[in-house]
């Protein structure tokens, strides 16, 4: 049966849309057929990232609005054949998501798919709203500083609150949390949390931790995915969380303080 799974934080900027990327890309990797959703109607930055931008024709509003068939507006990934990408609107306001449009295009997909990545938009407006609405599973994204952390407390709030499942008092949305643009050394120096402190203050799953790295930023401006770069710590960090998202027993990696050795300590 598909699942809906939404990728979500309550603070901008913390590494939402890079994580749905590259989740939905691993997941595709794995051989699940696999759509990932852009819904942040009127910025839209998914595209970007998967390195689809000059192909979008249709988008998200187009098929909510009858302007468009959903496979008009998905779009094959260039490098992996169980992934499709749905942007959104750069011209439409966010009012156009409707929770029916939504709903009837997410039961479309889940015919033909095995997992829907909703990449949402940071806040709690409306967007974010809807693309948590009918998740069945939740992937929160927080930086490992006080700030983030607090949005994504609100965030879990909501999703408690105000889902589908919530409302219909069914089976909670399971939560997983990724934290991103951690460095060892600077937590073991106090000037951002231990992934220690996130886990205690969110008291949710860890799925896995995603290093600081020049790697991430570089591939997402290049329109690939960091998954796709299996020799850098980001990418190896985010098949580490396809695989325990999947069930697998993957031991945390990126935690500790690099020892160096002789040499790297003499000529650094």
């Amino acid at each position: 049966m598909a699942k809906v799974i939404v990728v979500t934080s309550g603070k901008g900027g913390v590494g939402k849309t890079t994580t749905s990327a590259s989740f939905a890309t691993g997941l595709a990797l794995r051989g699940k057929r696999t759509a990932v959703i852009d819904f942040d109607v009127g910025l839209r930055n998914l595209d970007l990232i998967m390195g689809c931008e000059r192909r979008v024709v249709y988008d998200f509003v187009n098929v909510l609005n009858g302007e468009a068939r959903l496979k008009q507006a998905l779009i094959k990934d260039k490098n992996c054949d169980n992934l499709f990408i749905l942007p959104a609107s750069q011209t439409r306001d966010k009012e156009a998501l409707t929770q029916e449009g939504v709903e009837r295009i997410l039961n479309e997909l889940k015919e033909t798919f095995d997992y829907i990545v909703c990449d949402s938009p940071a806040g709690i407006e409306k967007g974010a709203l809807m693309a948590l609405y009918f998740a069945d599973e939740a992937i929160i994204v927080t930086n490992p500083e006080i700030s983030s952390v607090r949005d994504s407390d609100r965030i879990l709030g909501i999703l408690s609150a105000k889902s589908h499942r919530a409302v219909n008092d069914a089976e909670p949305i399971k939560e997983h949390l990724v934290i991103t643009r951690f460095s060892p050394t600077r937590a073991e120096m106090g000037e951002m949390l231990s992934v220690v402190d996130v886990t205690e203050l969110l008291s949710i799953p860890l799925l896995g931790v995603i290093p600081e790295s020049e790697t991430v930023l570089s591939s997402s401006n290049a329109g690939i995915p960091v998954i796709n770069d299996k020799d850098s710590s980001g990418g190896q960090a985010y098949v580490d969380v396809v695989s325990r998202f999947l069930g697998e027993e993957v031991p945390m990696r990126f935690l500790d303080v690099e020892k160096k050795g002789l040499l790297k300590r003499i000529f650094g």
